[in-house]
């Protein structure tokens, strides 16, 4: 019996030490994947943020037999890397596909479809190695990195999104936001294109729990959809399953996107619109009298370019500067860099070898040009602008000069488009500014911005180019924080600022608009319509002012620029970033 008794014994715990040493490496694989696969995201996502300005990875593999030991490193952005997870070593690497980027139409049924955009195909892979010097886990990844221009949308917000239109608005184009979508509507508002949502969409407002109108969506089969308002009117919230018969049209807490940020205009060496504009122009406040130079970028430092400038300041009425403009948004007298475009273009062509380009230039697919303001508070909110006038065919005035095959105007300050722009001829165009505001036809001379708002009249005015510049925040707060206060934004039918009384008269509109932030360079809230009053310039000072006194609204005829989705793009337009995974591998355990 002792001897029986014995061998039980002994083969309990020879099964118990068998099953603990299978336990202990049950639990050292699973740690070691999870730290793979954080090695894994920690990858991808250096990989992602390498696309955003324009940029891509570079560098070289390591060799497939013994990556990662001795030199077999690889190099840049491909080369071994190791980061410490959960006590394990985490080596990780990317191999590059061969044939990087293709040109893709995203396909139908996902996210985005049939949008054009450039993709490029990686394999990474990722070794989490014990405190024992044991391999644990060995993965792969296999992943696309798409980079969608931001125009293709009607709509494109990294921000809550409010589309409260008072008449009625059709959208023909796609909407997308990284925050909150409201939709509302004072008659009818009506969205043709896929909309899509990373946080919640309502019906309703943001400001107030009220909802009213008819906001239609199209569905797949192209016939619109009514979403309904909640219970006696009021704001009603639907999530992914609600949305169930838009199919593929709506999509609700989707993940978020990559954009670059508002930081990417200001006039800095190394900000990506400032290095790859063709022309730099700064109005310099510290000179006396002001004057507007050309800049060039050497050794990392804004360094002015004093033929370039000459040339320019030779071009009589091609640039210039104002101080004659009163915003009522933002109760400051405006000092303007005023830019007459086609007297600029003339300029160009006659100095193309001073200023190192011609007009048909086609390094970014046209002419990126970049207006800025150096003075006092010039990176703060401040009473700075550029004006952008006798815009209305982009073309040199002289004969035999050569058509630009696009511009994008960019500046890291306000921006006022004075009359029609890129009205006559056709060519794809862009403003990317801190703030918008658009003057009309009738707007001939500042003195007529002290006045009442009955005698700043406008008149009918087409605009044709794609936006991006800062909106307002309702409540002061993005996402659930900010809902159900005042101090409602504008909306999207309020993204352009105005600063006449637009009664019986049309703005016609076809472009994009995309917002990444808010505007860092103005702080003037949108208060409404309407009102009255005058200001003296001498006293400095406003008299017999009722409401707001800013502007009265146009009549929209507004719509997406379809040219946009059929490749005719503006000059380095901003582009989104995301990572589509296609395949995920797993190696138990390398020998």
């Amino acid at each position: 019996m002792l001897v029986v008794l014995m061998s039980l014994l002994t083969a309990y715990f020879a099964l118990t030490r068998i099953e603990l040493g299978s336990t202990q490496a049950s639990v050292r694989q699973t740690t070691g994947f999870y730290a793979a696969e954080a090695g894994l995201n920690l990858r991808a996502e250096e990989i992602r943020a390498k696309f955003l300005g324009y940029n891509r990875p570079q560098g070289t593999s390591p060799s497939p037999t013994n990556p990662c030991q001795g030199n077999n490193l690889g190099s840049g952005d491909f080369a071994c890397k190791a980061y410490t997870v959960s006590g394990r070593t985490v080596r990780t690497y990317v191999v590059e596909a061969a044939g990087n980027p293709q040109n893709v139409t995203i396909p139908p049924g996902e996210l985005y479809e049939n949008l054009d955009a450039q993709e490029y195909r990686y394999s990474l892979f990722s070794e989490a190695i014990g405190p024992d010097g044991r391999t644990e886990a060995v993965l792969e990844l296999v992943f696309k990195s798409r980079l969608v221009p931001m125009f293709q949308f009607a709509a494109f917000y990294n921000k809550d999104l409010e589309i409260l239109p008072g008449p009625n608005m059709t959208l023909n184009g796609r909407v997308h936001t990284n925050g909150d979508l409201y939709l509302n509507a004072g008659n009818t508002l009506t969205i043709q294109g896929q909309v899509s949502t990373a946080g919640t969409l309502y019906r309703g407002r943001k400001d107030t729990t009220g909802c009213s109108g008819t906001v239609n969506v199209y569905k797949e089969n192209n016939q619109p959809a009514s979403l309904p308002c909640g219970s006696g009117n009021s704001r009603r919230s639907f999530d992914q399953a609600s949305v169930a018969a838009w199919g593929n049209r709506v999509q609700v807490g989707v993940s978020p996107v990559s954009v670059p940020q508002p930081e990417d205009l200001e006039p800095q060496p190394g900000r990506t619109y400032w290095e790859k504009a063709d022309l730099r122009l700064g109005l310099d406040l510290y000179t006396t009298p002001p004057l507007v130079k050309v800049y060039r970028v050497q050794n990392g430092t804004n360094v002015p370019d004093l033929g370039a400038t000459a040339a320019l300041n030779a071009c009589v009425g091609a640039v210039g500067t104002s101080e004659g403009f009163y915003n009522w948004r933002e109760g400051r007298v405006i000092r303007m860099m005023e830019v007459d475009l086609r007297k600029l273009l003339d300029c160009v062509h006659l100095n193309s070898s001073i200023f190192g380009f011609s007009l048909n230039d086609a390094t970014e697919g046209g002419l990126v040009f970049h207006f800025t303001v150096f003075g006092p508070n010039s990176s703060e909110v401040n009473n700075y602008g550029v004006r952008i006038k006798n815009g209305g065919e982009i073309a040199s005035t002289l004969p035999n000069a050569p058509r630009p095959r696009g511009l994008t105007i960019v500046t890291d300050q306000a921006v006022y488009i004075q009359g029609d722009f890129n009205k006559t001829n056709w060519i794809p165009a862009a403003f990317l500014a801190d703030s918008l505001n658009i003057l009309s036809n009738a707007w001939t001379d500042d003195a007529r911005s002290y006045q009442t708002l009955s005698q700043r009249a406008a008149s009918d005015t087409e605009v044709n180019a794609a936006f991006l510049s800062g909106t307002d925040i309702t409540g002061g707060v993005e996402g659930p924080s900010g809902r159900d206060k005042g101090n409602y934004n504008g909306g999207l039918e309020n993204y352009p600022r105005f600063h006449e009384t637009w009664s019986g008269k049309t703005l016609t509109y076809r472009g994009s608009f995309v917002s990444l932030g808010i505007p860092r360079r103005v702080n003037g809230p949108w208060c409404g319509t309407g009102g009255s009053g005058t200001y003296d310039p001498l006293r400095g000072r406003v008299s017999g002012k009722t409401g707001c006194n800013i502007y009265d609204p146009p009549t929209r005829n507004w719509s997406y620029e379809v040219r946009f989705s059929q490749g005719q793009l503006p000059p380095l337009s901003p582009r989104f970033v995301y990572l589509r995974q296609e395949r995920f591998l797993r190696e138990f355990e390398r020998p």
